[in-house]
């Protein structure tokens, strides 16, 4: 191991070291599965099935395969590098503070973007049943109330955010559940018989769109310095969860496929519940629209137990002031950046403009996996460790390369406005970085003198 790399680790880990390894696999488990699956789920069955029809299910396989190589990598990479800010922390103790930080912007901005479109979409919903909260106001104070719950309830403790996530989660999961167990009774075979091979392009626009219905451990990964025995706990808990939703995820769209057809494509906004209807009535169709609701209320819920700690970790590598790294003295939990993060998406959330930060999300959320997976491969040749034995298996070193062929695929199916927002969004940053260490330099010089 580097000796940079073995300072960097053991400096971040005594300001980890104040926080509580309280996180373990059914808690971290639960946390990805959350962070996975959304509300997206609820929609995107349509838009997949428009593209490929009766072969839709074929996109979802694709990208299963595709997430076990990323997953792969952020299994080895997070039983080397146990700190807080996960992807964040891997790249960075790979590739130096400068690489690291960009791909925690990558991050934090998709973030950020995704959890105030959420949060804008959950007020929505509420509105729809109690039309009474339809008012501009009223619709602020229940974006007000979801922050603020979620925000005391994650100060008082990292045991309690992941506790509200785990029961979040399974409330989230049961109408889903519902969906399929009784809806793969009623799924008409000729539906789903495909009328050929999907060409190469087409497949490709449905995996881009799809592969983010999958992504999502990203998020549960980012308070890995209060995971228990990160080295056993990270490996079983990605993959449990992986096979998890890529279960669930294929028989929602064999029963969505199954019942309606054709007709699948016809319902953009709610395919579920119109599924449901056909097999449900009208109650089934009620309980999928409350389940969106509270899948929306589930990623919320896991976003603000994980994405704050990217500002903690910011703090605490002096990307940004020290004050965001501050820990609450008797919860032991960063509680300045969890304020800090929930302020900012409540902002973006009322004002809107977290619709012109959506559109970085497909190509800097792959940006950011293929930093990682070039990572995971240099913290292997570095034999970098920090806590316990590390992750391995017979020719693990050819899945970085493997994962990387496959992020690159995909990312050929962006538009180039996708790829030119990013690069202004990096150069941005990339400034931002270079005033921050100046400013650092220039302190330093005058303490000095």
């Amino acid at each position: 191991m580097a000796d940079k790399s073995t300072l960097s680790i053991e400096k971040a880990e005594r300001v980890d070291h104040q926080l509580v390894r309280g996180i373990g696999v059914p808690a971290l488990t639960a946390n990805i599965v959350s962070s996975t699956i959304g509300a997206g789920i609820f929609v995107i069955p349509a838009t997949v099935a428009r593209g490929l029809g009766p072969a839709a299910p074929l996109a979802f396989v694709c990208c299963a395969i595709a997430m076990v190589l990323f997953v792969t990598c952020f299994a080895i990479a997070g039983s080397r590098v146990s700190l807080t800010g996960g992807l964040y922390a891997y790249v960075e103790v790979a590739f130096g503070r400068y690489v690291g930080f960009l791909a925690g912007m990558l991050y934090f901005l998709t973030a950020l973007g995704a959890v105030a479109g959420v949060v804008n979409v959950l007020a929505n919903s509420v509105a729809l049943v109690v039309p009474f909260l339809a008012s501009p106001v009223m619709r602020i104070i229940v974006m007000l109330a979801v922050y603020g719950s979620l925000v005391l309830i994650n100060i008082r403790g990292v045991r309690q955010g992941a506790g509200a996530v785990t029961v979040i989660t399974v409330t989230k999961l049961l109408p889903l559940l519902l969906f399929v167990c009784v809806g793969m009774f009623f799924i008409h075979a000729p539906n789903l018989a495909w009328s050929g091979w999907p060409s190469s392009k087409s497949l490709g626009d449905a995996v881009i769109l799809l592969i983010f219905a999958f992504v999502g451990i990203e998020v549960a990964l980012i308070p890995s310095g209060e995971v228990k025995n990160p080295a056993r706990t990270v490996p079983r808990s990605a993959y449990l969860a992986l096979v998890v939703t890529t279960i669930i995820y294929l028989m929602i769209q064999l029963v969505a496929q199954g019942t309606l057809g054709t007709d699948l494509a016809k319902y953009p906004d709610a395919p579920l519940a119109e599924s449901a209807a056909k097999f449900l009535g009208n109650l089934g169709r009620t309980i999928l629209l409350a389940g969106a609701s509270i899948s929306a209320f589930g990623f919320v819920t896991s976003d603000i137990l994980s994405s704050p700690r990217m500002i903690f970790a910011f703090g605490r590598d002096g990307a940004l002031p020290r004050f965001f790294a501050h820990v609450h003295p008797r919860y032991r939990s960063p509680d300045v950046a969890i304020i800090t993060y929930a302020t900012l998406a409540f902002a973006l959330s009322i004002s809107g403009t977290f619709e012109k930060l959506a559109v970085l999300s497909n190509v800097a959320v792959l940006l950011m996996y293929l930093l990682c997976c070039a990572a995971c491969w240099f913290l292997m040749q570095r034999d970098v460790r920090s806590d316990g034995e590390p992750f391995n298996f017979p020719g693990m070193k050819i899945v970085p390369a493997l994962a990387i062929l496959a992020i690159v695929w995909i990312l050929s199916h962006a538009t180039v406005r996708e790829f030119l927002v990013t690069g202004i969004v990096l150069a941005l940053a990339s400034i931002m970085y270079a005033v921050r260490q100046r400013l650092a330099l220039a302190i330093k010089r005058r303490r000095k003198s």
